[in-house]
């Protein structure tokens, strides 16, 4: 059976809670991977994008998934690890880590510093880490987000790696929220799970053949991410909550809406160099998204 046979399910690109001393609030994250998990989830994406996880040390991320592990959580299958470095050596470093504590898969975005790599340049950074990867018996998820790395996976950089790992590369999470893009992903590489991060997006890709999606707003609306990601259904509640989100900095606004619905107001801590919503920002979105679910169930 190949991957994109495999159906990836919905995976919740979990927020990371700080402390106020900027550590991180373990008990938080493991009570929010529980509920996440529990609410239908298929895994959960630690240190990625929405989990901050460029800003999350050595330390940081040993103490995430041995917390994880102390929780009883199968880090093996409910567990994706974002990978975040420019430098091979780090790569490789969290890559080792991520092996040792029993995962199995990585989200792994291209380096991000310098700007003018070519494909080739590309292609042989890709090849040093996947080959770590490999040798941990991991497999890796390609993470395509250019507005963040200014890096953007060709399709044809992709079928390169594709042909080098074919037992190591299990698919591509496509954030550039590029129709066009993820069409072709889709018609020239089947044979992975191709993974939606624009929840936009998400229906149609599903309907076309993707994989399933690793969604920040699975953080705050779980069960209606659940149809989307599953069974490619259409909800304009959630197009409607991706237009509100997008007008703030996304990281602050999920962990904003996060705050929102818990009652939790430690869940705005955000680690520099981003910064908490303004409470009038606050206060836009969390009316916008209480509209949005009134509309919803009326």
């Amino acid at each position: 059976m190949t991957p994109s046979q495999q159906r990836f399910g919905l995976s919740c690109a979990l927020a990371t809670p700080f402390l106020a001393d900027g550590g991180v609030d373990l008990a938080r994250l493991t009570a929010h991977a529980r509920s996440c998990l529990a609410a239908g989830c298929a895994s959960a994406t630690i240190c990625g994008t929405t989990g901050e996880g460029a800003s999350l040390g050595a330390g940081s991320r040993d103490r995430i998934l041995g917390a994880l592990h102390e929780a009883g959580i199968d880090l093996r299958h409910e567990i994706v690890v974002g990978i975040a470095a420019s430098s091979i050596e780090e790569a490789s470093v969290q890559v080792k880590q991520t092996a040792a504590f029993g995962c199995r898969t990585v989200l792994l975005p291209p380096p991000f510093y310098f700007k003018d790599a070519t494909e080739d340049g590309l292609y042989d950074w890709y090849s040093l880490v996947l080959d770590r990867v490999t040798a941990g018996n991991l497999r890796a998820i390609l993470y395509h987000i250019p507005a963040v790395t200014a890096m953007p996976l060709s399709i044809a950089l992709i079928r390169r790696l594709k042909e080098r790992f074919p037992s190591t590369l299990l698919g591509v999470k496509d954030s550039s929220g590029d129709s066009d893009y993820a069409r072709l992903l889709l018609t020239q590489h089947r044979d992975l799970a191709i993974l939606i991060g624009d929840e936009r997006r998400l229906p149609e890709a599903v309907r076309m053949g993707a994989s399933g999606a690793i969604s920040g707003l699975a953080n705050i609306v779980p069960d209606l991410m659940l149809p989307l990601a599953n069974e490619g259904r259409d909800d304009q509640r959630i197009f409607a909550l991706v237009e509100e989100v997008l007008k703030y900095p996304v990281t602050p606004a999920v962990k904003e809406l996060v705050a929102h619905q818990t009652g939790d107001a430690a869940w705005r801590n955000v680690a520099p160099p981003l910064a908490p919503l303004t409470r009038e920002e606050a206060g836009r979105l969390t009316s916008a998204f209480d509209a949005i679910m009134r509309r919803a169930t009326a």
